[in-house]
């Protein structure tokens, strides 16, 4: 399916795989983080779906993030529609109901590296390499790096990739909890459809429930969540999936959940 401007589009069960591809790095432009928005947007419309992987077309780039050359002659308003476009075509990820796995299959930069922290999970190939170096050409990470990096790896790692340029390998990565695999190269999207199979085995509605729950633990203080929480469980016992899934457990049965 081709109707999102670099972006290739995959339905396989409940998974939908995204591969960016915009040769030869994967850049991100201005009409694909439209596409990408508008593809999330379409796959929430789409009950079916359960999960969303994100990788790089080629064996190289995950992404490179965004065309430095945009930026060359100084255009305020087009670093402002830039900045814009990236943030809501993150955000609008990173706000998908179901699981995202980004299966970062080469170099994840600058933007390349925001996109798959908005992803819920991220599966490292051996080989990959991840940074925000945008300091190093008189930028700054405006895709949500400088929000999502600490709480992912904790502040002092942030520092050192955003403040000094560090890039990190896989190995690197696994170890300070940016990444939470590392496959062999060109095993990740195997991987990440493994991934995407256990979360089919989850109830779509508890998984949208769950979720929001846990990245509400980012912004809100523990005792206004804690009742949240409990109330979240009550509305499950509004949905089909929860009597499906208690009685298809009593009955020593796989349940049939809602969208399937």
């Amino acid at each position: 399916m081709s109707d999102y401007t670099n972006l290739e589009l995959a339905i396989e069960g409940h998974t939908a795989l995204v591969t960016l591809a915009n040769p030869p790095a994967n850049t991100f432009t201005r009409d694909g983080l439209a596409s990408l928005a508008r593809l999330v947007q379409d796959l929430n419309d789409n009950p079916r779906i359960t999960s969303l992987i994100v990788t790089g077309k080629g064996e190289k780039f995950f992404s490179a993030g965004a065309d430095l050359k945009q930026f060359a002659d100084g255009d305020k308003a087009m670093a402002r529609e830039m900045a814009r476009r990236f943030g809501e075509a993150f955000e609008t990820l990173s706000r998908f109901r179901g699981v995202s796995i980004a299966a970062i299959n080469g170099y994840a930069m600058g933007g390349g590296l925001e996109c798959a922290l908005a992803c819920d999970i991220r599966i490292a190939e051996s080989q990959a390499q991840m940074a925000l170096p945008e300091a190093t050409v008189g930028l700054l990470p405006c895709a949500g790096g400088t929000q999502n990096l600490p709480w992912i790896v904790g502040e002092g790692w942030a520092k050192r990739m955003v403040l000094l340029g560090e890039r990190v390998n896989a190995d690197t990565a696994l170890r300070i909890g940016l990444v939470e695999e590392v496959v062999a190269t060109g095993q990740s999207l195997t991987r990440a459809f493994e991934l995407a199979r256990m979360a089919d085995k989850q109830s779509p509605t508890s998984i949208v429930a769950c979720k929001r729950l846990l990245q509400g633990a980012r912004s809100a203080p523990l005792a206004q969540v804690l009742p949240v929480e409990r109330e979240a469980f009550v509305d499950l016992f509004d949905t089909y999936d929860q009597a499906e899934g208690v009685n298809a457990f009593l009955e020593k049965r796989a349940p049939k959940w809602s969208n399937a």
